[in-house]
């Protein structure tokens, strides 16, 4: 049941090793009052992806236009390799530091 759910939800606690290897979401206690909040981070975790997606999509997609059409606005004139890879591993700390807020997040809030 657990392998054709939606969502297979274990309880950690008094599980069996096989329902917890199936399962999606296991609460590692047998306290369903924390389901809520387990809903609550899954729903954050998969907006933060989602931002931290279109975010690092947009920078390379602007790196990559700004390296074709420079040459070809200003001729002769290189984006220099420097600031790519600034622009590149400036954007993948900020995904990082994003993806850190979830830290932040507290049970019962």
């Amino acid at each position: 049941a657990l392998a054709t759910a939606a969502v297979g939800i274990a309880m950690g606690a008094g599980g069996t090793d096989v329902a917890l290897e199936t399962a999606d979401v296991v609460l590692m206690s047998s306290d369903l009052s924390k389901l809520p909040f387990a809903i609550e981070v899954s729903r954050k975790a998969a907006t933060i992806i989602r931002q931290n997606v279109i975010f690092s999509v947009s920078v390379i997609a602007t790196l990559v236009v700004l390296t074709i059409l420079l040459p070809l606005l200003i001729p002769g004139y290189l984006l220099p390799l420097p600031l790519g890879v600034v622009g590149h591993e400036g954007s993948t700390l900020i995904v990082v530091a994003n993806g850190l807020r979830m830290l932040r997040m507290k049970p019962g809030r």
